[in-house]
């Protein structure tokens, strides 16, 4: 590799990023989380930002679209340069916890520096909806399916793990490792209707017995890849039934 290649894999300059998570770092400087569309999430260290007089002070803040340069080879990268790039409206209520649940999902799930463009692009949109929606539960399901799809953990829909179409008045198992298993039997396992099924792979939520099964469904599967570790907004959602 010659020396221009070197300096330009050390060198992002104008990413568009949205900040997941910080924490102090040192006496006057904080690691930021980001999560990139070109390069996924990043962690940068972002040099005295905490200094009253910081250029990032205030910019760093959760759910305004950014744009972020780093340079570095390391795994923590230097923070050189954020601004703010357009505005959305603020979260509030119900929908700032959403976000924050968001946040977490992507921190806890997405290796660093693996680019998911289109998740990119899914996560904006999800934030849109959140600032306008009084209920956040349908682009929860939807940024939650969208985050399972692109990183491999969602299985297919729209035809059981053995090939056999999906009947609508049928139940189904979504076991993790295989995909949707027809359930034929009793027991306490949780199912879901072969039409909550079809609903889900066309990403439509409308309706009321769709939502519910597909809300149990989608978290039985992101509590299975967090390896039953519990997420810290959960415990502040779990209370919220609308969600």
């Amino acid at each position: 590799m010659n020396s221009a290649a070197r300096r330009s894999d050390a060198r992002v300059d104008h990413e568009p990023a949205y900040l997941l998570h910080s924490y102090a770092w040192r006496e006057t400087s904080l690691i930021v989380e980001v999560f990139t569309r070109d390069h996924g999430r990043v962690a940068l260290v972002a040099r005295g930002a905490k200094r009253p007089t910081s250029h990032f002070r205030g910019v760093l803040t959760s759910f305004c679209p950014l744009l972020v340069g780093w340079s570095g080879r390391t795994e923590i990268k230097n923070l050189v340069r954020a601004e703010w790039c357009g505005g959305l409206a603020p979260l509030r209520g119900d929908a700032l916890l959403a976000g924050f649940y968001m946040n977490e999902l992507l921190v806890r799930l997405l290796a660093r520096n693996d680019a998911h463009e289109q998740l990119f692009a899914a996560y904006g949109q999800a934030l849109g909806e959140l600032a306008r929606a009084a209920q956040p539960a349908a682009a929860l399901r939807t940024f939650e399916l969208a985050l399972l799809r692109e990183t491999g953990f969602m299985p297919a829909l729209d035809h059981c793990e053995d090939g056999a179409p999906i009947e609508p008045g049928a139940r189904y198992r979504i076991e993790s490792t295989r995909g949707l298993v027809r359930a034929d039997g009793g027991g306490d396992e949780l199912t879901i209707h072969g039409a909550t099924a079809l609903a889900m792979a066309r990403g439509d939520f409308a309706d009321a017995r769709v939502a519910g099964e597909s809300k149990a469904a989608l978290r039985q599967l992101i509590r299975y890849h967090l390896d039953g570790r519990p997420l810290n907004t959960r415990r502040i959602l779990q209370d919220l039934k609308e969600l």
